[in-house]
């Protein structure tokens, strides 16, 4: 099985210790993961802001980047979505306008090949249990994308669940938005604020030591915060914790 990392934007520029984990988590479960140089950003802010005609470029050199890989795996439940979701949006659109069929055929190619980390662990994989090591109080924040249109339910708590030394907490409200939102935390900031602030006010009355997510996007958000608040408090991608072992722990 080939598989590529798609570690994404976010990932690559502001935490590369998540892609690292990625790599690691998946190496020691026998995975070898191949990092593609062509790849860029997906498209997602560009499209999220109306540009869609300029996605476009970025749905070809998404897809020729990552062309002949069984599976795609990226740790951000954005990033998947845009692919799995919009991709084939971008695709029937264009092809109604018609300005051909290109698009369509690349989505088609690549989004029953891309999956969030959790999916491919779980689903692929078939693993729950990676052998990981965190001995902490650990409450988890699913992202919106992750929820809502991927879908990914219990296989976060599920890895989660089976980390040795790993207490994990409820989260209440767990399903409330963080209020980043891409764009959304630039355009409408002070309401991103005040979500993000709901959004932590849950989170510190687990008393857990970690907040944990799946995408580092709403990450940098609530992380962000906590930091300018002072607070022991730690924001950490799922990865990060599921690399972690015994021989060598993250913390």
């Amino acid at each position: 099985m080939r598989v590529a990392l798609f570690v994404t934007c976010v990932n690559d520029a502001v935490f590369p210790a998540t892609g690292i984990a990625v790599v690691k988590l998946l190496e020691r479960l026998g995975v070898a993961v191949d990092f593609p140089a062509a790849q860029t950003c997906c498209g997602q802010p560009q499209y999220n802001t109306g540009y869609r005609r300029d996605t476009e470029p970025l749905v070809r050199r998404t897809a020729a980047a990552f062309e002949g890989y069984d599976c795609v795996v990226t740790p951000s439940g954005s990033c998947a979505a845009m692919i799995r979701d919009n991709y084939p949006r971008i695709g029937r659109l264009q092809a109604k306008e018609g300005r051909g069929g290109d698009l369509a055929a690349a989505a088609a190619g690549l989004v029953p090949r891309t999956y969030e980390l959790t999916e491919f662990l779980v689903d692929v994989l078939g693993v729950t249990d990676v052998g990981a090591y965190f001995p902490h109080t650990v409450t988890y924040h699913p992202s919106c994308h992750g929820l809502r249109v991927l879908g990914l339910g219990e296989r976060p708590r599920r890895l989660l669940e089976a980390v040795k030394g790993l207490e994990l907490r409820e989260l209440p409200g767990a399903d409330e938005c963080c209020g980043f939102g891409g764009t959304f935390a630039v355009k409408n900031s002070d309401v991103s604020a005040a979500m993000g602030e709901d959004k932590l006010r849950n989170a510190r009355s687990t008393g857990a030591e970690v907040l944990c997510g799946a995408d580092n996007s709403c990450l940098m958000h609530l992380g962000g915060m906590l930091r300018r608040q002072g607070s022991p408090q730690r924001a950490l991608h799922l990865a990060e914790i599921l690399a972690s072992t015994e021989e060598e722990p993250l913390l």
